[in-house]
């Protein structure tokens, strides 16, 4: 996609003999945790914002996010000269709410629930057009380049597997695997056990919404709902989508410092919880993994890695 070029940065891929060897497979890494601002909300930021009528960048623009959408409209607004302002759930992480901030972002609190109530209150005072983190046709083209790459990157993948929370990268993935036709990977969603929507939604073929935001520590996909635009894409482009246990995202955490070397956060682990857990078999396949970002705390996962580390090889 020509209008990223030269700003969005082209990740590498990276694979970890340790996780092969456990799963009976290939597992290819793309890792957009080393994407600008960390995530790979920067894509879809970028892209939406840079398509926005003049008018509309003059004014600014608002989102209402729990860390990474937010950091990467925030980058995105700064390197086009548009202001941008963000609904920001009390409880965010205090890492991903210092990286908004250092890009420019004007930061509204709110309530978890009320996040989207704020923004659009906050968007209709001020005259800001909203840019939401996940249900827009831009950010979805966006995310989805992740997926492309990756399939350039490395041939013939069996299966392609992302964290899901409100959809737009599983539906970006599903839509770029799309393009392959027959010979497409199959695509699988994964995501937290406390934060099921999307999995539910997927089963009942309508959207479920969670009563509370799920308090799960993979805080990236918090998430009550999957959105309108993602879930079409969804029914119709992806094979399944599987939920995994609090502590197999943990394990998958640790695997992926330990021996991958890689300072992920809870949130991309969330895929190889999947494979790791048995909940996707991947023995003998080629498998492709979005890592979606590493914006953590560093000492609170660390001390949740030292925890399990020695127990990696059990």
């Amino acid at each position: 996609m020509r209008i990223l070029e030269g700003t969005v940065r082209r990740t590498p891929v990276l694979t970890v003999p340790e996780i092969d060897e456990r799963l009976g497979a290939n597992v290819y890494f793309k890792c957009e945790h080393l994407q600008r601002c960390g995530a790979f909300k920067f894509r879809g930021a970028f892209h939406a914002l840079s398509r926005l009528g003049e008018d509309a960048r003059r004014s600014g623009v608002l989102t209402y996010s729990s860390g990474n959408h937010a950091s990467g409209l925030a980058l995105a607004g700064q390197l086009l000269g548009v202001s941008v302002t963000i609904a920001m759930p009390n409880n965010t992480s205090p890492v991903k709410r210092a990286l908004a901030l250092s890009y420019g972002a004007e930061l509204v609190d709110c309530l978890p629930e009320e996040r989207e109530a704020v923004g659009a209150r906050v968007a209709a005072e001020r005259g800001l057009t909203i840019i939401p983190p996940y249900d827009h046709d831009d950010i979805i083209a966006g995310q989805g380049t992740a997926a492309l790459e990756l399939m350039e990157d490395v041939s013939d993948l069996d299966m392609l597997v992302t964290p899901v929370g409100g959809g737009g990268l599983l539906a970006g993935t599903a839509l770029a695997a799309a393009l392959g036709g027959e010979k497409r990977p199959r695509v699988f969603g994964a995501e937290p056990e406390l934060g099921d929507d999307a999995a539910r939604s997927f089963r009942t073929g309508e959207r479920v919404t969670l009563e509370t935001v799920p308090q799960t520590v993979a805080d990236g996909l918090r998430t009550r709902y999957v959105g309108e635009r993602n879930f079409a894409v969804l029914r119709a482009h992806v094979d399944d989508i599987v939920t995994v246990t609090e502590d197999a995202i943990l394990d998958a955490v640790a695997r992926l410092w330990v021996y991958g070397k890689q300072t992920v956060e809870p949130s991309s682990a969330v895929p190889l919880a999947a494979l790791l857990s048995g909940k996707l078999d991947a023995s003998g396949r080629r498998v492709g993994v979005v890592l979606s970002g590493g914006n953590c705390d560093l000492a609170q996962v660390g001390a949740w890695v030292a925890e399990r580390s020695a127990g990696l090889r059990s």
